[in-house]
């Protein structure tokens, strides 16, 4: 099989016969081989019962899942995935501003320019402000802290080998990371295409405000965290508790030596406990000691885990 299309969807139920039209079409024209999973992510609207017409009408080419309440997009992406048989799988949103038009040239970029994966850019977007401004932001610090340079991470239009999506585990709302993901899993050749972006047409936006870029960055800050010291978290808190522990050490050894200068010099001077630079240094060895046992435990979880040997073997002679 050529291509899968997975879309996930939330109440789309005006734009989904519309849209598989659209697809269905561009298949044909193109001679490809296909399947389209639709994710139902718990639409509370007639999503299902149109989805279900389509598959009685088209059997061979749609597969459906269904949630019984609504759990987010990366779990939706997540079970298509694992049941997605194409060679070249494509994620597209359901309510129409991703354009199956675009399917032909993101298959070949895999195909024939040897891509791993090609991201969408919508370079000419058609969202207010509110939602753009944060969104530039939001690549911004995901270039910079990723190291994949894409404008766009979160465009749902994308594609992929089969062995990316069949590597990668997305949960939370780590659909937003599917790139720096496959960077992770050692796919390195990340493309980007500029596609259209239309203006919604049915419906409204599922757009969550601003606390979904404060999810986004504590998101990106996990995922950095866990590609950088996952398997090795002694590098980490074992390094900064011994600096700190360190520091403290010297600060309490400091402030002891000015005590007994002080007296052998028979000049009157505080207690040492009355100075706020002891306490401050009892503070950083307490908390030296503290980082340095947390990277230790994690030493431990991290060696006793059932797959910290599992390294992902390409070819062998």
């Amino acid at each position: 099989m050529n291509i899968s299309v997975v879309i996930p969807l939330l109440n789309e139920e005006e734009s989904l016969p519309e849209l598989h039209a659209w697809i269905r079409r561009v298949m044909e024209e193109n001679n490809f081989s296909y399947e389209v999973i639709f994710v139902d992510d718990g639409s509370t609207d007639h999503s299902w019962d149109i989805i279900a017409d389509l598959k009685e009408k088209y059997p061979e080419t749609i597969k459906a899942i269904r949630f019984r309440r609504n759990y987010g997009k990366s779990p939706a992406l997540h079970c298509a995935f694992e049941k997605a048989e194409g060679d070249v799988v494509i994620t597209m949103d359901a309510d129409l501003q991703d354009s199956p038009d675009e399917i032909p040239e993101l298959y070949k970029m895999i195909v024939e320019d040897g891509y791993d994966m090609v991201s969408g850019w919508k370079k000419k977007r058609y969202d207010p402000l509110s939602k753009t401004i944060p969104t530039k932001l939001f690549n911004a610090t995901a270039r910079k802290v990723s190291g994949v340079k894409l404008h766009d991470f979160n465009c749902g239009l994308k594609s992929y080998k089969k062995e990316v999506v069949k590597s990668i585990e997305i949960y939370n709302d780590m659909h937003r990371y599917i790139p720096y993901l496959a960077k992770i899993a050692g796919f390195n050749k990340i493309g980007e295409k500029v596609v259209h972006h239309q203006a919604r047409k049915y419906g409204k936006s599922k757009f969550a405000g601003l606390s979904r870029f404060v999810n986004g960055y504590l998101d990106l800050l996990t995922l950095w965290f866990l590609s950088v010291f996952g398997r090795k978290p002694m590098h980490f808190f074992g390094f900064w508790g011994t600096v700190m522990f360190m520091l403290g050490f010297i600060a309490v050894i400091v402030v002891g030596a000015n005590k007994l200068y002080a007296i052998s010099q028979g000049v009157p001077h505080p207690l040492v406990t009355n100075s706020p630079y002891f306490y401050i240094s009892l503070i950083m060895m307490i908390l030296g000691t503290q980082l340095f046992l947390v990277g230790f435990l994690g030493e431990i979880i991290s060696r006793n885990s059932t797959n910290r040997n599992d390294y992902k073997i390409t070819e062998e002679l």
